[in-house]
């Protein structure tokens, strides 16, 4: 069973990995099959569908990065953990946070909240 740590570093894994099928094992190690992923935009279930979100989203931004900005945060089943977004060698041009709720040592619900431009 995967501790939160891992948990965190995986969740940033399945949404910088570019190969879909790689994604997906990364996601089965960590996800709850049924994951539930929301954002301003959708409310998703299941890992093929929270894969085809992660691809759009990457196939949208060429070359860019999560990375973390920060610690996370746990309280209980609950993770708090800030990224930013934007091109490897320079700044971000996004910032957000990802709060995983976690049953059973996956995570069985995603929710991604854009806090604005990074820097700003």
């Amino acid at each position: 069973m995967p501790d939160i740590e891992s948990l965190v570093d995986a969740t940033l894994r399945v949404f910088n990995e570019r190969d879909p099928d790689a994604r997906l094992r990364v996601m089965a190690e960590v996800y709850d099959r049924d994951i539930v992923f929301t954002d301003a935009e959708d409310t998703l279930r299941g890992h093929a569908a929270v894969s085809d979100k992660v691809q759009g989203l990457l196939d949208s931004a060429p070359g860019f990065d999560f990375t973390p900005d920060g610690p996370a945060h746990v309280l209980g089943d609950l993770i708090h953990a800030p990224w930013t977004f934007g091109p490897p060698d320079g700044e971000p041009v996004v910032r957000g946070v990802d709060m995983s709720l976690v049953a059973d040592g996956k995570v069985v619900r995603l929710y991604t909240l854009l806090l604005g431009q990074a820097g700003g």
